[in-house]
């Protein structure tokens, strides 16, 4: 299953560190397979990271797929992360990073 999780940087560095996501609360799945669905799920999460309040305000969301839901989900199972660029606003569009971009990420 396709889930979206709200995360900071932080927790990004810590979950890239550890090789696993674990410790992530409800993750966000669509309703449906279809692109209106994805991208309401993409943005509900990116509200819930917004309100984890990172220091940088920077919303943050990774893409993974989940084998079994409450388990850590190897980090190999990250699709993407959505995040926002330095300086953009609430309104702005996340940006796309593949995983391999994760340590210039959280840099």
């Amino acid at each position: 299953m396709r889930v979206y999780l709200p995360t900071t940087l932080a927790l990004l560095r810590e979950y890239a560190a550890a090789g696993a996501v674990a410790g992530y609360d409800d993750p966000f799945v669509a309703d449906g397979e279809d692109e209106e669905s994805e991208y309401a799920a993409l943005m509900a999460a990116a509200d819930a990271s917004a309100a984890l309040g990172a220091e940088d305000r920077r919303r943050v969301v990774l893409v993974a797929e989940m084998a079994h839901e409450g388990e850590p989900i190897p980090f190999e199972q990250v699709l993407a992360v959505h995040a926002d660029l330095v300086g953009a606003g609430p309104e702005d569009d996340l940006a796309w990073f593949a995983t391999q971009e994760v340590p210039d990420l959280v840099a």
